[in-house]
């Protein structure tokens, strides 16, 4: 995110990650409205730390392209700062209230939760901010709650990754990370869960993955919007694509309780609406949409771009 060094919202800019078919096209008009400058990431013309990690601009834009060029556009100014606001702990640990929150509902509910479903996306502060507060009480040997992370079978950082330092962009701009990673020359497929493509995720989940407290679980697209549709047609919400992914778990759960013939509490975090991303359920209903499976040669390939440490 860029943050303007001034306090005029006209002087906001945003850089946001595109893709040649331009997956959400009402994303761009909606920064714009608020008198935000919006540029798809690749850049038309890219700032020379972003181009020279490009095999080629005709591809489909990453979250990690978008990071190094708005890194790099801050740089290269003097009234503008880099805010980063996903990823790192201190943003994590901000919103634990959404699991604070969970705690206080499911008590309303005289419930606690066998298994807790988060979405795997780059950001994974909702994931974690829905996960730490009831990993508390697993840590300390109160529950065997569960928890599960969700992520595309095209962006598979948790389940076909490896645990090593990278950098958080493409360009190699940012301080390393330990996490799982597909290596930061990832170039993800053009799946409409925008906010999945991404190349590896936060150092605390990653840790909580490693030690066996946390496990993954990779799904493609279409049936993600398969559960996306009954929710929708159910609940009278349209969940975001990045969301369907969590609600396509939640639906697994509970068909596995039923067929074993238990009961299950399931919570899961329905992070966003998909209002804005009504052109990805347009393709779905019309049969357009690929499912994207990442092979693992692709991984081993980028390894070797990796920092050895």
């Amino acid at each position: 995110m860029l943050s303007p060094a001034s306090s005029s919202a006209s002087n906001a800019r945003s850089t946001w990650s595109a893709s040649p078919t331009t997956r959400s096209p009402t994303a761009a008009p909606s920064c714009r409205s608020g008198a935000a400058p919006s540029s798809p990431a690749p850049a038309p013309t890219p700032k020379p730390a972003a181009k020279s990690s490009l095999k080629t601009h005709e591809n489909s834009g990453s979250l990690g392209i978008a990071i190094s060029e708005a890194v790099e556009d801050a740089a290269m100014r003097d009234d503008t700062k880099y805010s980063l606001g996903s990823v790192l702990n201190h943003v994590l640990l901000h919103q634990t209230v959404i699991g604070q929150e969970a705690i206080a509902q499911m008590e309303m509910a005289g419930e606690y939760p066998d298994v807790v479903i988060g979405l795997r996306r780059r950001r994974l502060q909702r994931t974690a901010g829905l996960i730490f507060p009831f990993m508390k009480d697993r840590l300390a040997g109160k529950t065997n709650t569960r928890f599960l992370a969700v992520e595309p079978a095209s962006c598979p950082s948790l389940t076909k990754g490896e645990y090593r330092y990278d950098f958080g962009d493409t360009a190699g701009l940012t301080p390393l990370l330990k996490m799982y990673t597909l290596g930061h020359t990832f170039m993800p497929p053009g799946i409409h869960a925008g906010g999945l493509r991404y190349h590896a995720m936060a150092p605390l989940l990653c840790h909580l993955y490693d030690q066996g407290y946390i496990e993954a679980r990779a799904y493609p697209q279409n049936p993600c919007f398969e559960a996306a549709t009954l929710f929708a047609r159910t609940e009278g919400i349209v969940p975001a694509p990045e969301s369907s992914h969590a609600i396509r778990a939640a639906i697994d759960e509970a068909i596995q309780a039923r067929e074993e013939g238990r009961s299950r509490v399931i919570l899961f975090n329905l992070s966003g609406h998909g209002l804005l991303d009504l052109q990805a359920y347009d393709d779905y209903l019309a049969g357009k949409l690929i499912d994207d499976f990442y092979p693992e040669e692709k991984v081993r390939e980028a390894m070797k771009d990796l920092p050895v440490i």
